[in-house]
């Protein structure tokens, strides 16, 4: 018996959305683009096509009327006359960390988006926003004691962002079809990214790319990786010179304090049971869109820099340029194993980051 192959919700897909290989091909000749840049010769500010405006505002779930996501929204390029876009049915997500807002993307967006438009490369739609208790955004409805909280869980955020995907694409793009449902891109950071292996594992066949930015390790107490001293078989040997045992413990309890699933917060996202929801550091086998995939690139901060950046005035800077490098590295080389027949991608390593992996992935492994 055949494996299921499992598909979107969305009737009438695109056929250059389904088969964009051959759709980009009638357009480019499989033209092999190099990586625009500000400034790139041949490029004339007067013959470039608009920056897309954003669309800043807040909707309400359907199914919880009375709480508003606020998000931003950005169109997907225009298709020229019988070119069309073969990303018209994809949507890029950005998902925030536990402690970060939509804004915090606002400078990769605008990066990416501007070295596509001057490369003359087409792009999808894109969408950031703040989840329940973050940002501007209401508190969840369904939480019943006030921030912080453990109000509700992964499982519930995984929910909440479906739904509110699904009414993006219907009012954004196809309103007379409201089960129409995009090809999804996850670019996402920290606890941002628990929520979309969840969202892929509970949703297979519809998302095609993941991007992982310092992502938490799902089945960690986070504090469980450093040694601990107060075990019967633990070695001070074996430390690091300089290193004693009174700063692993007080180390640990730092973590335990800061980091650990039974801290609430203001989102109100509890982290209790996120062990159970993914316990597992390299499974299950995650299934993308039309069945390939999905594609996964997986960075982290090198530690000493990220220590180091963290102790001077020029993190958020920097922090904001690893995030941009890092997203146009990623989508540059998935557009490109989308749009050609090469194999796919390795993206390269970048100080102050390790890019960990990036193939058709099963599942990230992220082992405490």
């Amino acid at each position: 018996m055949a494996p299921t192959t499992h598909t979107t919700d969305s009737p009438g897909t695109s056929p250059a959305q389904v088969d964009p290989i051959i759709a980009t091909k009638m357009r480019t000749g499989n033209h092999k683009f190099p990586i625009p840049f500000a400034g790139s010769p041949n490029t004339s500010e007067e013959h470039l096509p608009s920056f897309p405006d954003a669309e800043i505002a807040c909707l309400t779930l359907d199914n919880k009327p009375g709480a508003r996501i606020h998000y931003t929204y950005y169109p997907a390029s225009k298709s020229p006359t019988n070119h069309p876009n073969p990303f018209s049915q994809t949507l890029i997500v950005f998902l925030n960390g536990l402690m970060s807002t939509r804004t915090s993307w606002d400078p990769t967006i605008q990066s990416f988006l501007e070295k596509r438009i001057v490369g003359g490369l087409p792009y999808p739609a894109i969408v950031s926003y703040d989840r329940y208790g973050q940002g501007q955004s209401d508190r969840d409805p369904d939480d019943r004691d006030p921030p912080p909280s453990h109000g509700h869980d992964v499982l519930s955020a995984v929910k909440a962002l479906k739904q509110f995907t699904l009414q993006i694409w219907r009012d954004h793009n196809d309103p007379l079809k409201p089960t129409h449902y995009p090809c999804l891109i996850f670019v996402c950071n920290s606890i941002g990214c628990a929520i979309a292996r969840l969202f892929t594992q509970s949703y297979p066949g519809t998302v095609s790319g993941l991007l992982f930015l310092d992502s938490i390790m799902a089945n960690s107490d986070q504090q469980s990786f450093w040694p601990d001293p107060d075990a019967p078989d633990f070695n001070p040997l074996a430390l690091p010179g300089g290193v004693t045992q009174d700063e692993v413990r007080e180390t640990r309890q730092k973590y335990a304090s800061l980091f650990g699933p039974d801290v609430p917060n203001m989102e109100g996202l509890s982290r209790r049971n996120l062990a159970d929801l993914l316990p597992q550091s390299d499974a299950p086998r995650l299934e993308g869109y039309l069945g390939t995939g999905p594609y996964l690139t997986v960075v982290g901060h090198d530690w000493e820099t990220f220590a180091e950046e963290s102790c001077t005035s020029s993190f958020s800077f920097s922090f904001f340029l690893f995030l941009s490098f890092s997203l146009f590295l990623f989508l540059s080389s998935f557009f490109s194993l989308f749009l050609s027949l090469s194999s796919p991608f390795l993206a390269p390593a970048h100080h102050p980051s390790s890019i960990q992996s990036a193939a058709p992935c099963a599942s990230p492994k992220f082992s405490p």
